[in-house]
């Protein structure tokens, strides 16, 4: 794995509206390809190589971003397949994320994919205990919106449209009353 490959997949992911075939162990490898960049980075910085060093970050840096766009891609074409309820190859990671979706869609019981998935951690200086967090609900945003600061004085958004958000009562409840919104109900 290197940053030409990445380049390549997401050239084939951004080509086809399809999922491109990949290794099983295809993230694993990504992963030993960031920790090989930030030790290489590393050993450069104690030898004093700081060209070398700032090499080696570039290289993560654009690493890191083509991974992310490839994810993206990936996360779009797996949620148009579990909402079409087709399967395609996928790697282990997206099917069991796929499996999550399309429980969701069939509205069925959520595969148990372990706590700590599913734990969400507190923004600092947010509130940890359920009572003193605003109540939040799930909206289906119909139409491209700014960012918006909520009563918590965070920034929610920008949205483009039908993009799904969670968001405070009080500001969910003004888009559905300007007709820019609606609530959707999500089952546990």
């Amino acid at each position: 794995m290197d940053i030409v490959k990445l380049r390549e997949l997401l050239e084939q992911e951004l080509s086809s509206v399809e999922l491109t075939e990949l290794d099983d162990d295809f993230y694993r490898e990504f992963d030993s390809l960031i920790k090989a960049l930030k030790l290489s980075a590393e050993s450069s910085r104690e030898r004093g190589e700081s060209v070398e060093e700032r090499l080696y970050l570039a290289q993560l840096k654009i690493a890191e971003e083509l991974m992310k766009e490839i994810i993206k891609l990936r996360l779009h074409k797996i949620v148009d397949l579990a909402v079409e309820g087709r399967i395609a190859e996928m790697t282990d990671e997206e099917r069991r994320i796929f499996r999550i979706l399309r429980a969701f869609v069939e509205r069925e019981e959520l595969p148990d994919v372990g706590e700590e998935l599913l734990e969400v951690e507190p923004e600092p200086g947010e509130a940890e205990t359920p009572t003193k967090r605003p109540l939040r609900e799930a909206y289906i945003v119909t139409a491209e919106l700014p960012a918006i600061l909520g009563p918590d004085l965070r920034e929610y958004g920008p949205f483009k449209a039908w993009d799904m958000a969670v968001l405070p009562e009080e500001i969910g409840r003004v888009l559905v009353e300007r007709d820019v919104a609606f609530k959707v109900k999500i089952s546990p």
